[in-house]
């Protein structure tokens, strides 16, 4: 079943783009019908999951690949990575019916976001570091073409910054993951193999070492300050959809990669690493929120409050690296937050680059101070936006709320300075408050006369993205009975 979800869409691919004969219509709808197909595949894959038990997968396969070097192509989920599988295949099925109209390469653009789908997908399935690294390696090169081919502005030069900064940190990675791979006995890249066998355990430098050329590989991806000047950039200039993409998808690679294997295989590390990742997350939170409130391009504001939610993330499962005491709960709560928020900020900033993409394609332009009392010329729109601005400042309700509560309710009992965060909520809070008044309220001026409102295919995306982030919000139990025991396995994975 997993290979099948992963390797449908790279399969259409290919023959998308193999045919030169296939109409614009028609590759449009061969995009949403695959992406409609993955969420049913998934859907079908949620409703047989099972807690594997702790360092167990479910839905496992394992096939000998390049067995001279211990890596075989092995795939499984748990409760960690089956809410971010799910995540991306109803993001990309968003960004399928969203671009239904497009008009410009459709047969390229299908079979590239297809590509990206497939890849997008293996790395949150791989349980073999080599699968993990292809897979995680051709998501940056399909992204690298999305903002190329289809961005705006100064895209070349955004989409070759991306390009640059994070195959440079995916070179770390491969570091670190040669170094675990010659510190193991017997040698193997294999995952739950790695996890068991914690190698490096009685090394502190070389274990620091390889932890760090991890750290780095990932904190690019996420990403964290001073690593995230790449960010901006790449979201201005790339398309709504790459955008959605980018911050729903991507971003959630470097998180991931924290939980799936820094955080498992090196635990000594992880804990003497703790408090630097504390920091890095708090910084990131503060950083990230301050920026995007003194920014007046709406696109740039949501690419840095993307820093400043990621930062909760960092801020989290570093917390969980904190020994003392009797934590173990509060420090399963962090988990499941973050995992949480990679969800939750997944289908919500998706929705709202989204929405800043149908601002560019109405008025040509970002810049908020262009604007003014659109929520009368586009009620529907307004709506949307808005409710899209308190999931991502944590209104209760929505699914911020749930991720943020649990991120900092488990951080702040196992160390309490990680409050300093706290005001990072309040300045979201703020910009996204000032962003509604600029654009929303009072008379309507500017590009807002004539405006037209959202489209069906418009609403079609954007609001299924909001309406699950409300189920979240209102039902989280839905998605936390799959985490929690996740979670607390890892804690113990941990504290070894």
């Amino acid at each position: 079943m997993l290979s099948l979800i992963v390797f449908l869409p790279l399969a259409v691919a290919v023959v998308v783009a193999a045919v030169p004969s296939l109409g614009a219509a028609a590759a449009r709808w061969v995009w949403v019908a695959v992406s409609a197909v993955e969420v049913v595949l998934v859907g079908v894959l949620w409703a047989g999951y099972e807690d594997p038990g702790p360092n167990g997968l479910a839905f496992e396969e394992q096939v000998p690949w390049i067995p001279g070097v211990g890596s075989s192509y092995h795939v499984g989920v748990d409760g960690l990575s089956l809410p971010l599988v799910a995540m991306t295949a109803v993001i990309f099925l968003a960004c399928a019916v969203y671009a239904l109209r497009d008009g410009e390469r459709p047969r390229a653009q299908t079979a590239l976001f297809l590509f990206l789908q497939g890849v997008s997908l293996g790395v949150f399935v791989a349980a073999d570091l080599i699968v993990f690294f292809v897979f995680f390696d051709l998501s940056i090169v399909g992204m690298y073409f999305v903002i190329a081919g289809w961005g705006h502005g100064n895209a070349a030069r955004s989409a070759l910054k991306f390009f640059l900064y994070t195959f440079l940190g995916s070179l770390a990675l491969l570091l670190g993951f040669i170094g675990l791979y010659v510190a193991s006995d017997p040698h193997t890249f294999d995952i739950p193999e790695l996890v068991a066998a914690t190698p490096l355990e009685d090394s502190p430098l070389a274990g620091g070492l390889v932890l760090a050329a991890i750290l780095v590989g990932l904190a690019v991806k996420t990403p964290t300050v001073p690593f995230h000047t790449w960010l901006p950039p790449a979201h201005t200039d790339a398309p709504a959809t790459g955008s959605a993409v980018l911050a729903g998808v991507l971003l959630k690679m470097g998180t991931y990669g924290f939980v799936r294997i820094a955080m498992p295989i090196l635990p000594e590390a992880w804990r003497a690493w703790a408090w630097v990742i504390v920091v890095v997350g708090i910084v990131s939170v503060l950083y990230g929120a301050f920026v995007a409130l003194a920014q007046t391009n709406l696109k740039r504001m949501i690419a840095y409050t993307s820093v400043n939610h990621m930062g909760y993330i960092v801020l989290a499962l570093g917390a969980v690296g904190l020994i003392a005491g009797d934590t173990a709960q509060a420090r399963s709560v962090a988990v499941t937050g973050a995992v949480v928020q990679m969800v939750s900020h997944g289908l919500i900033a998706a929705a709202l680059f989204l929405l800043a993409g149908v601002m560019r394609t109405r008025a040509g332009t970002y810049d908020m101070g262009a604007y003014g009392g659109l929520a009368t010329p586009a009620p529907r729109f307004a709506a949307l936006f808005a409710i899209a601005a308190f999931a991502s400042l944590g209104l209760p309700g929505l699914s911020g709320f749930i991720a943020e509560f649990q991120i900092f309710a488990g951080s702040i009992a196992v160390a309490p300075v990680t409050a300093i965060a706290l005001p990072g909520i309040l300045v979201t809070a703020a910009l996204f408050l000032l962003a509604l008044q600029r654009v929303f309220t009072g008379p309507t001026q500017g590009q807002s006369p004539g405006f037209a409102d959202l489209h069906g295919r418009e609403l079609w995306s954007i609001g299924p993205l909001l309406a699950l982030s409300l189920l979240i919000g209102v039902l989280p139990q839905l998605l936390l009975g799959v985490i929690e025991p996740a979670s607390a396995a890892l804690v113990d994975l941990v504290g070894r």
